[in-house]
């Protein structure tokens, strides 16, 4: 009888334990990724500052240029197709994140997750602070700011395959999708915060606008560094044991073993790390990878271009555009959320991402600007809502599906191919809006439909299967 309650009490208090270490885990991986997205706001929101309307600023008494055109410019964004550098800027970053997230993934499944991340953010606060150091050095040479802005691309590509492999391991299936839909909502509070506070600055000293961002991410890798548990593993059935064929857990937490009985040996088994072929054969993995790359060209076409878009269109100062451009990503909050919740009800992974999408393309026009505050709510939570869903919960699902046969080491690289993809459709959305704004704001958001349109093509065979499932004519497959 004793034994019986004592075993009782040791089973609540690692359970409160275990409920403990998730949500700290929970909060951390939140923070990481807030950093690594409020790290590359600024430069959507320096842009408006780096080519102004000069007619419209008041000169100083000691200024003695003669060019009224163009005095109050940054060179080399001074001259007439400051938009097409404005581009080259946005694609240095995105096509290197978008190259360096296929080999990200591998990297993340073989060297340790706390490691990993921790280079990543002092190597992302590194490069966005000498991108704001070019104000004060007096740099205006473009090479510097796009080598810059590659740099900082592949930094960045370390952050989001470790994350979704360290919450994945951390949560099972059954509430997923709701659990990804709130955890992702650090993609657009690292918008918001990256907005408000290059805005707080950029009308001073624009160089501010990125150094404190960049060692706000710094300080991140630091804190990961000390207190990331990159794994915790449990004998129930809500995670994915990491264990398998041992009657004995290694609680261990980074490299710090608990004490166990002298007598216990603990076999570890290190499945083999899964190849680039091996994941892409995966079912669903190409599928949602395409729709992600047209849903994530839309997502990130207003992330570098809608403060200057609000700015030409509504001629706001630029503090006042990038702050008008935080709605889009309160609306993606709560669109992440509504998805994950939805999709775990549902079992519809695929429906959920269609269906959001269809409605989001006619939000997405020109008329944006007539109602502009609930449109931009409206707008961020159709367009974010599938992005957020494919990269966290989805992800997720694939990197742990049944055919890996508990392969737990195929998440980060599943993750690094479907949000790699993804990244092409990044790189290209902000270089077509650079190529088609000049032709007129219209043809840029007949541009974004076009995408949306596709994203919801690529997903039609997986949503007629979810179809059939509902039906009966079919397993249906939920979380």
């Amino acid at each position: 009888m004793f034994l019986i309650f004592y075993h009782s009490l040791l089973a609540r208090a690692t359970l409160r334990a275990d409920i403990r270490y998730r949500g700290f885990i929970l909060f951390l991986t939140f923070l990481f990724y807030t950093a690594y997205h409020l790290s590359r706001k600024p430069i959507s929101i320096v842009k408006s500052e780096l080519h102004r309307n000069c007619s419209t600023v008041i000169r100083p008494a000691d200024f003695n240029i003669t060019d009224n055109a163009t005095w109050c410019d940054w060179a080399p964004f001074d001259q007439d197709n400051y938009k097409t550098l404005f581009g080259v800027l946005d694609n240095s970053f995105l096509v290197a994140y978008a190259i360096g997230m296929f080999f990200s993934g591998m990297f993340g499944e073989r060297l340790p997750l706390r490691y990993y991340l921790s280079f990543g953010m002092l190597g992302s606060g590194l490069f966005t602070c000498l991108f704001g150091l070019g104000f004060y050095w007096n740099i205006h040479s473009l090479g510097y700011y796009a080598f810059i802005q590659v740099m900082n691309g592949l930094m960045q590509t370390t952050g989001w395959p470790a994350v979704v492999a360290c919450v994945g391991n951390w949560f099972g299936k059954g509430k997923r999708g709701f659990i990804m839909g709130v955890w992702n909502s650090h993609t657009s509070v690292g918008n918001i915060l990256g907005s408000l506070i290059a805005g707080a600055f950029v009308s001073s000293a624009w160089g501010m606008s990125f150094i404190v961002p960049g060692l706000i991410i710094a300080s991140t890798g630091i804190l990961c560094f000390f207190f990331l548990v990159e794994s915790h593993e449990q004998e129930s059935g809500e995670t994915d044991p990491l264990l398998q064929n041992s009657s004995h857990v290694d609680r261990s937490v980074n490299g710090a073993i608990a004490t166990e009985p002298a007598e216990v040996v603990v076999v570890e088994e290190h499945p083999e790390a899964i190849s680039f072929c091996g994941a892409l054969s995966i079912p669903g993995v190409v599928e949602f990878s395409l729709c992600l790359l047209f849903a994530k060209l839309v997502s990130y076409t207003f992330l570098y271009w809608l403060p200057l878009y609000i700015s030409n269109v509504a001629h706001f100062e630029a503090k006042q555009a990038g702050d008008m451009s935080t709605l889009f990503d309160v609306g993606g909050i709560v669109g992440g959320i509504a998805a994950g919740l939805v999709s775990d009800y549902t079992g519809g992974r695929a429906t959920t991402c269609c269906v959001m999408l269809i409605a989001a393309a006619p939000m997405v026009s020109h008329g944006l600007i007539t109602h502009l505050q609930g449109m931009l709510l409206l707008c961020g939570g159709l367009v974010n809502g599938p992005y957020a869903l494919i990269t966290t919960a989805v992800s997720a699902d694939l990197g742990t599906h049944e055919s890996l046969r508990g392969n737990s080491r195929a998440l980060s690289t599943v993750t690094a191919i479907i949000d790699g993809t993804g990244s092409i459709g990044a790189a290209v959305g902000p270089l077509l809006a650079g190529v088609i704004s000049p032709t007129g704001w219209n043809n840029v958001f007949y541009m974004l439909i076009s995408a949306d349109v596709l994203a919801c093509l690529f997903l039609s065979r997986l949503v007629f299967k979810e179809a059939q499932g509902w039906c009966g004519r079919g397993p249906r497959a939920r979380g």
